[in-house]
């Protein structure tokens, strides 16, 4: 039995019955002792702090869509507002036809309503479906931060991926081949996430095909996190569902591409292969959160319904973030950093193990001094590598090239006619600019 060990540094008469037998030291889960709230939040809370104290703060830590919910998914929210009631389960109808159709349009995908479930964001459909599916979690090496996590609390096996710095740091099907060929029969949940967070890397369709063989042949089960697919800077996302169909799931949600996070609105898409899968998540969904917003889903069908006022948004959207990931990228480089280009989403992962020497010199051994000092020094708000799985001494961080103001930089596109070059994004993206030269400044000179 556990015991407080504090018991033993009281008099009996001083302890409290209630007291000991609540204690957290006693009974808080084994698998949650220790966690703290998930690093990209924390971050969020440490700048707002440092905000209210007068700092200026450069808020790369979140990875927060920068843009607006478009007006016309923002106005089917106000028609709907009056929407009490408890929705099914698995989601509305209308809005599970709408995802259908929108996988159906943008991906070739064609998925029946019903193999559709919807809930309040895909974090938590990701913990219930490693609650209901039982196999160890299967992750690159760097991965978002609140996979592995979910897995620890869960109490499943982690099994991180080595990955090629030179390729990305995405999953390769050599990985892959490696990893399971040791255990071949183990069940296996392998997320996949790209554009990826927090890389900003994507697939090639043949990387995909590579993937899906290896995949095919020891049964894993692909979770498809597919939340930034609209991001993908040249717009031509392509889902390993099209290689490997009867053993993937595809996430996605309103959060990246559609800018509304804080709607908390997700969605799993299921083959029919996998309904027994589907049945028991609906199942958990039922005993947890019921069913997702009303009004949200309303909206939601709206925005997965699309149109021309959503394809010209996403459209100026991607022009944005292709822009400052590149600018960001080229300005880290030139000041010596090792940071691959990005494909879409909001990140890079720049590693500044060729500046080691000099960084070593002020006392920077790791990337979580490394974030300190550069939020010390320059105001900037990143995360270390070491939040994404990668070894606590290796210099690397993640970015989000997202403090700035995606309304107005949107509108200055309204005309069709301005370029997104550096002087457009001096002068509607100058937050990011501003960070992105101190960063390089500080690498620099420190």
């Amino acid at each position: 039995m556990l015991t407080d060990t504090r018991l033993t540094e009281r008099n009996v008469e001083d302890s409290d019955p209630l007291q000991d037998r609540l204690s957290p030291h006693i009974h808080l889960n084994l698998n949650v002792r220790g966690l703290g709230p998930s690093a990209t939040l924390a971050i969020n809370e440490q700048c707002a702090e440092l905000q209210r104290q007068g700092r200026d703060v450069f808020r790369l830590g979140l990875g927060q869509s920068p843009f607006p919910v478009p007006d016309f998914v923002t106005e089917s929210l106000r028609e709907h507002a009056a929407e009490k009631d408890y929705l099914a389960v698995k989601g509305l109808a209308e809005l599970r036809a709408a995802i259908s159709g929108y996988l159906r349009r943008t991906e070739g995908l064609d998925y029946d309503p019903d193999n559709i479930l919807v809930g309040p964001g895909t974090k938590e459909l990701m913990f219930i479906v490693q609650l209901v599916y039982y196999g160890d979690l299967v992750i690159p090496t760097p991965s978002w931060v609140s996979y592995a996590p979910q897995a620890h609390i869960l109490g499943r096996q982690i099994r991180w991926l080595p990955t090629d710095p030179a390729t990305g740091m995405g999953v390769t099907a050599d990985a892959l081949e490696a990893h399971c060929r040791a255990d071949p029969d183990r069940p296996r949940l392998l997320i996949l996430n790209y554009p990826g967070n927090p890389t900003g890397i994507a697939y090639s369709a043949e990387q995909l095909q590579a993937i899906a063989e290896v995949a095919r042949r020891y049964r894993v089960l692909v979770l498809s996190d597919e939340i930034y697919s609209g991001t993908r800077f040249d717009g031509e996302h392509v889902s390993i569902a099209r290689y490997y169909p009867e053993g993937t799931i595809i996430s996605n949600g309103l959060s990246k591409w559609c800018g509304a996070g804080g709607w908390r609105l997700g969605a799993f898409a299921f083959p029919s292969h996998l309904r027994w899968l589907l049945d028991g998540m609906a199942a958990v969904a039922s005993e947890t959160f019921t069913s997702t917003s009303a009004p949200i889903q309303y909206a939601a069908t709206t925005a997965f319904n699309g149109g021309p006022e959503l394809d010209r948004y996403l459209a100026d959207s991607r022009r944005i973030l292709a822009a400052l990931a590149g600018f960001f990228q080229r300005t880290l480089v030139a000041a010596g950093a090792d940071c691959r280009p990005a494909q879409g989403g909001f990140y890079l992962f720049p590693s500044f193990e060729p500046l080691r020497a000099r960084l070593e010199a002020h006392g920077v051994t790791d990337s979580r001094t490394l974030c300190t000092r550069l939020l010390e020094d320059t105001g900037v708000a990143v995360l270390p590598g070491s939040n994404f799985g990668r070894p606590s001494r290796e210099l690397s961080v993640r970015l989000a090239y997202v403090d700035f103001d995606g309304s107005t930089a949107l509108d200055a596109l309204k005309t069709g006619e301005q370029e997104v070059d550096d002087a457009f994004l001096r002068t509607y993206c100058p937050r990011v600019v501003t960070a992105a030269e101190r960063m390089a400044d500080w690498l620099s000179h420190g």
